[in-house]
């Protein structure tokens, strides 16, 4: 697939991401090359699917370490001045070398994309994405089952997606770990974090009914279909 269908999204403000930008910071100095991103919402705006404490976790200690790690383990080597989406490609294909790069700049390129594709109360689904889920899935209702199910029985941590793959056919799939569709050549739509610090605050053990929430109630279907659109 060509660096096109690689491309990334940013804000255009209120929450719905359109224009193209890539997942990682541009480099500020040299300790300090990878940054956490700002959030388009307060951490209490998703509330109830995902309340104030648990962003706070998750945003502002989980989140931040994976970038912390990053600049450490970046500078010095023949990954630094790739793309995020490089390394985690480089690293996954030597897993022996590079296993706690590839955890890290995935979990960063996941979270920095896993905060734009959630907006409060969420937004309708575009027609053009309407279709093609209904064309790959024959229903929405369909997709939507595919997907919870998919998601809420990753074993251990991980995160559950929405990607197209080399035929341009939505797909349905889970990956573990800081994993994403980039390590099997396909592009993220949508990506939802099962990692126990994304819900065990709000839900405890009911990973399902968190996954179920999330995909009802706060996806920024805009954002994906923009993902979609730049395939």
């Amino acid at each position: 697939m060509s660096l096109t269908r690689r491309g990334f999204l940013a804000s255009a403000g209120s929450g719905l991401l359109v224009a193209a930008a890539p997942a990682f910071a541009k480099k500020a100095n040299a300790a300090e090359i990878y940054t956490l991103p700002s959030l388009d919402y307060s951490h209490s705006a998703l509330e109830p699917v995902i309340g104030a404490e648990t962003m706070e976790l998750h945003h502002g200690k989980h989140a931040a370490g994976y970038a912390r790690n990053l600049n450490k383990l970046i500078p010095g080597t023949s990954l630094e001045g790739q793309s995020l989406e490089d390394i985690i490609k480089t690293a996954a294909a030597d897993r022996g070398t590079y296993q706690t790069v590839l955890n890290n700049a995935g979990q960063h390129w996941n979270h920095t994309e896993f905060w734009k594709m959630l907006v409060p109360g969420g937004t309708g689904v575009p027609g053009s994405l309407q279709k093609k889920i209904e064309s790959d899935f024959g229903s929405f209702e369909e997709f939507r089952e595919q997907l919870v199910n998919v998601s809420s029985k990753q074993f251990g941590s991980g995160w559950g997606w929405l990607a197209i793959d080399n035929s341009g056919k939505l797909v349905v799939l889970s990956t573990p770990n800081g994993e994403n569709p980039l390590v099997h050549d396909m592009v993220p739509l949508l990506g939802i974090d099962v990692w126990e610090h994304a819900y065990y605050v709000d839900y405890r053990n009911r990973r399902k009914e968190y996954v179920a929430a999330v995909v009802d109630s706060i996806v920024n279907w805009e954002y994906v279909n923009a993902r979609l659109a730049n395939a």
